[in-house]
This record gives structure tokens, C-alpha cells and sequence, in this order.
């Protein structure tokens, strides 16, 4: 048997010309839509804008500038109290409907995660006619208290609309990291004496610190990257709006963008990084298999009151901008008014009538997105775990690395890069809407390679092999037995690019040239500008919710029936 396995072996640490190929268009691929645009943006940033010649003068005049340093600063603090309030969202749900002997914990699990399936920008509204100064709780305020409350006043607004948007992200990974603790642990502390919020503090918390950390990074660079949020609630003085800003108004030329834009992947790169240290050396490990999932403890009858009010303040909370859209995509009018003054269909009529090149483009762009993103991610996989190409790690690293690279940084890379190279028409590049697929796709590129290694992890390199040593090539082996059974995984890996590249604006705000090219996040953007088009802006949003919430249902599909499938194989 081992001389029998020694063939598919050296096949397995030899590449193939045709795996050679693969390793270089992949490279060449990421090189020129990734690599290259950034190290542009870099470069031009270091560069003096009249001699070309390396300097620093740009990063002193970011740093003399009051604006500039307002921006960074506000981004840190919105960025950091974003990530506070998202964990005091996500704390009492995970920790209750996971330690606790309760009632509808699965519904109240699936409640906190719709809060990802609507763009943040889109929710900024609904959230500004809810909460604003002249917002439905305010006015009631006023009318019952004779006060109002500033929940949407400035950076206020945007951290409140961040963190109801992006907490799902700590409570996921908090409640898995909760349901992995050891109970024995627990309970050994128990007997010790601790109890109530000393137990929490002292052991069940830090023992979920790794689910913690990784969901709080995932907040803190998705609100210090995002653009659209900011400029729809009118708040400018933050890093990403001053990026775009600067780009869209002095021009390609204007170095204090680049510098901007140098700032933001800095901070995301270094985000992730102190995260990644923030657990090194302690041990986690817990003893018990499954240890949180046994036997959970009683809530008192008073407690058990308490823990239900709390949870549901914060699902009325977090789904407030459901809500709030819905009610704005139906109202006829609704200004200075708890609630609308009447109801029309009349907005939906409107977008579908004025909006089906968005909806079309958006169904277009994300499916290439994520066929792009599949394909690369099962590519770099196979070569990642079946080969032992010399290297083959830094395809992984640099595909991953566009998690770091925020988008308004993207599409100011690739309209640097690009736009001067011409089209056959005279048009530039960048006018090519292929250009936003890619930028999506890039953009989505760390999602689906994560699916697809997930999936090739879980299949047996024996299965290659005996293949092989039946007499299948390298080619049918991976056709006919790795691509079938990473069906599933793809297919999740798929729907979960698409959902999110359907919603993603950042980038495209950069690359749309021609209104017929935008998708449908961009238009939504647009409706949102206009009190009178806000109607049909929410409108388009409880359809982009309707598309993301449908693919996150086939993800979730798809991979269930994949693992049942496998069980039951």
C-alpha cells in the first residue's frame, strides 16, 4: 500500500504546468486588481504632487491639518464606541440564550442577525424618522416629558445606526465562543463561591474573549472603513467621506485623498493585528467537549421578567430600521409625525417603473462577483492544501489581505491606476462597468476563499488519491470527485458573496461613471439625497433587504443540506 500511495504523493508535492498556470493567473489577477492599485495609492501618497519625487510633506500637512486630525479622531472614537455599544447589543442576548434555561432563544438568535441584512446607509434614514430631533420617539418625548434626546445628533447618529447594524458580528461569535466553554469550569467556580456577574466577569467572559475579540475587530474596521453612512446622516468630518470627498471634488491629483487613504488601511491592518495579539499565548482550551451546550441553569422568576425585558428593548432596538424603512417605503407623508400620515404602494410602482436597470445591474454585478470569488477561492485552496508549490501560502495572504484594504481605498486605487488608459471608444477604463464586478468581486474575495478552504478541509486527500491511482488524471480527479463534493461549501461560499456584494457601496460609489451602469445601491444612495425621493429610496432598499435576506436564506440552505447530506453519507 505505501508504494501504491507514493505516485499520487509526488503528484500531490509537484505542481502540474497546468496548476502553474492557475498560480499565475491568480497572481497576475490580484496583482493588477489588488496589489498594484494599492501600492498606487501608497505611492502617490508619499509623492510630491509637482516633482513626483518621494516625501513626506503630504503626511505634515495631513497632520497640520485641523480638519484632517478632527476626521481621524472622530473616526477612532465612532469607531470605538460603535464597538461599545454593539457589545452591550450583542452581551445580554448571547449570554442569556446560551447559559440560561430560555424560551425562545433560537427566535431571538435568528432576530439579532437580520440587523446584517440591510445596508447601514439604508437604515440611516428610517433611523433619523425614528430617533431624530423631529423623530418619532423624540416627538412623543416631547409631547409626554418635555424633552428630547439627542440619539441622532452628529457622530451620535452615526455611531447608534454602526453599532445596531454591525453588533450581529459580536453577538455570532460571542455565542459560539460561549457554547464552546467548559461547564465543569463553571461549576467549579460555583462551588468556589462566585456567582452572578463576578462568575461572568471573572470566568465565563474571559473564557469567550476569543469570539469577543473577533467579532469587535470586525465592528471597529467596518465602521472606521464605511462612507455611505456618514455622508447620508451630513457628518463629514471623518476619514472615509473626507477620502471621497477630496477625490470627487480637487481631483485624481490631490495627494491629501491618497494620505487619507493611507491612514484608513493603517489602522485596518493594525486593527487586525492587535487583535490577532490580543489572544496570543493565553489558553482557551476547555476540557469537555461541548461543554456549553450541556445542562443549562434556571433563571428565578423575577430574573427571568428582567432578562425578557432587557432582550426585548434591544430587539426593538436593533430592528428598529426594519421598521422604520418599511413604514417609509409605504408612507405618503411623513414629516413632524410619530407616524405616517397615510399609506400608497405608490413607491414601489415608482421604482419598479424608474429602477429596473439598478435591480438588473445588481443581479448582474454580484453574480459575477461571486462566481469570480468562488473560482479564485477554490483555485487557491486546492493549491493551498494539495500542493506544495513553494510560496503557495502568499496567494492566501494577499487574497485575504483585501479584508483590510477599505473600498472608498479600492476604488481610489483603481481610478488612479486605470483611468487613464483608454478604452477602443476613447472612454477611460474605468468606465467599463466589468471594473465594478471586479472591485466587488476583490472586495468579497477573503469571504469566499474562506468557504471554499473550509470545504476542501473537509475532504480526504485519500479520495484523490485512490483516484489516481485508478488511473484518473489530475484534471477528472478534480472534476469528478473534489468539485462534487465541495458543492455545498461553494454554493454557501457563493450566496454568501453575493448577498454581500449587492449591498456594497463604498467602492462603487468611486467607479460609477454612467447612471445606466449603477446598481442598486448606488441608486439608493441617490434617492436618499431628496426628501422626495426617499419614498422610493426606501422602497429600493426593502428590495435590496428582500435580496440579501433571500440569498442568506439559501446560504444557510445550502449548507445545512450539505451537512446532512455528508452525515448521512
Amino acid at each position: 500500500m505505501p508504494a501504491a500511495r507514493s505516485l499520487p504523493a509526488l503528484r500531490m508535492a509537484l505542481a502540474t504546468p497546468g496548476q502553474w498556470m492557475t498560480i499565475l493567473g491568480i497572481a497576475a489577477f490580484l496583482g493588477l486588481y489588488l496589489v498594484i492599485p494599492v501600492a498606487m495609492v501608497i505611492l502617490v501618497a508619499f509623492q510630491d504632487p509637482n516633482t513626483g519625487a518621494l516625501t513626506l510633506v503630504n503626511f505634515a500637512d495631513f497632520a497640520r491639518n485641523e480638519l484632517f486630525l478632527r476626521s481621524f479622531a472622530n473616526s477612532l472614537y465612532v469607531s470605538g464606541m460603535s464597538v461599545v455599544w454593539a457589545t452591550i447589543f450583542a452581551l445580554p442576548l448571547a449570554y442569556f440564550t446560551t447559559r440560561f434555561e430560555f424560551r425562545g432563544a433560537a427566535i431571538i438568535q435568528t432576530l439579532g442577525v437580520i440587523p446584517l441584512i440591510m445596508p447601514p446607509f439604508a437604515g440611516a434614514i428610517a433611523m433619523q424618522l425614528l430617533f431624530g430631533t423631529n423623530g418619532s420617539i423624540n416627538l412623543l418625548l416631547d409631547e409626554w416629558f418635555a424633552f428630547k434626546l439627542p440619539f441622532m445628533d452628529g457622530l451620535n447618529g452615526v455611531i447608534f445606526v454602526q453599532s445596531v447594524h454591525y453588533f450581529p458580528f459580536i453577538l455570532i461569535n460571542l455565542t459560539a465562543s460561549l457554547r464552546n466553554i467548559d461547564r465543569s469550569m463553571e461549576e467549579a467556580a460555583q462551588n468556589l463561591g462566585a456567582s452572578g456577574f463576578r462568575l461572568f466577569r471573572k470566568i465565563v467572559f474571559p473564557l469567550a474573549m476569543p469570539g469577543y475579540i473577533a467579532g469587535a475587530s470586525l465592528v471597529f474596521i467596518k465602521v472606521f472603513d464605511d462612507l455611505a453612512t456618514p455622508l447620508l446622516l451630513n457628518v463629514k468630518d471623518m476619514l472615509a467621506p473626507q477620502a471621497y470627498l477630496r477625490i470627487t471634488s480637487v481631483g485624481l491629483n490631490d495627494p491629501m485623498g491618497y494620505v487619507i487613504s493611507v491612514v484608513l488601511i493603517v489602522f485596518s491592518v493594525f486593527s487586525l493585528f492587535i487583535a490577532s495579539q490580543a489572544t496570543r499565548g493565553r489558553d482557551y482550551a476547555t476540557v469537555q467537549r461541548g461543554g456549553g451546550g450541556l445542562s443549562k441553569r434556571p433563571l428565578k422568576a423575577l430574573d427571568t421578567v428582567m432578562a425578557y425585558s432587557v432582550i426585548l428593548l434591544i430587539l426593538a432596538l436593533v430592528l428598529a430600521p426594519h421598521i422604520g424603512l418599511f413604514l417609509l417605503s409605504i408612507a405618503t407623508i411623513w414629516s413632524f409625525s410619530p407616524l405616517p400620515d397615510g399609506y400608497t404602494l405608490a413607491h414601489y410602482g415608482r421604482v419598479l417603473a424608474e429602477s429596473g436597470q439598478f435591480i438588473w445591474n445588481t443581479l448582474l454585478y454580484a453574480t459575477l462577483a461571486g462566481l469570480i470569488g468562488i473560482g479564485i477561492g477554490t483555485a487557491i485552496s486546492y493549491i493551498v492544501l494539495r500542493t506544495r508549490v513553494p510560496g503557495r501560502e502568499w496567494l492566501d495572504y494577499v487574497a485575504s489581505a483585501a479584508l483590510a484594504v477599505p473600498g472608498v481605498v479600492l476604488g481610489i486605487g483603481y481610478l488612479r491606476t486605470y483611468f487613464g488608459i483608454p478604452l477602443p471608444g476613447g472612454q477611460p477604463l474605468t468606465s467599463f462597468w466589468i471594473i465594478i464586478v471586479i472591485a466587488l468581486a476583490v472586495r468579497r474575495l477573503p469571504y469566499a476563499l474562506r468557504a471554499c478552504m473550509a470545504a476542501m478541509q473537509q475532504i480526504s486527500v485519500s479520495l484523490e488519491e485512490a483516484a489516481e491511482n485508478l488511473g484518473a488524471t489530475k484534471a477528472s480527479t478534480i472534476r469528478r470527485i473534489v468539485m462534487p463534493l465541495m458543492t455545498g461549501g461553494l454554493l454557501a461560499g457563493f450566496v454568501t458573496s453575493f448577498a454581500t456584494a449587492a449591498v456594497e457601496l463604498s467602492a462603487t460609489m468611486m467607479l460609477v461613471q454612467n447612471t445606466a451602469d449603477a446598481p442598486l445601491a448606488y441608486g439608493l444612495y441617490v434617492f436618499m439625497q431628496s426628501p422626495a425621493g426617499r419614498g422610493a429610496g426606501a422602497a429600493l432598499g426593502i428590495i435590496a433587504v428582500l435580496i440579501v435576506g433571500i440569498s442568506t436564506y439559501l446560504s444557510q440552505s445550502l449548507a445545512e443540506r450539505d451537512r446532512r447530506a455528508k452525515a448521512g453519507g
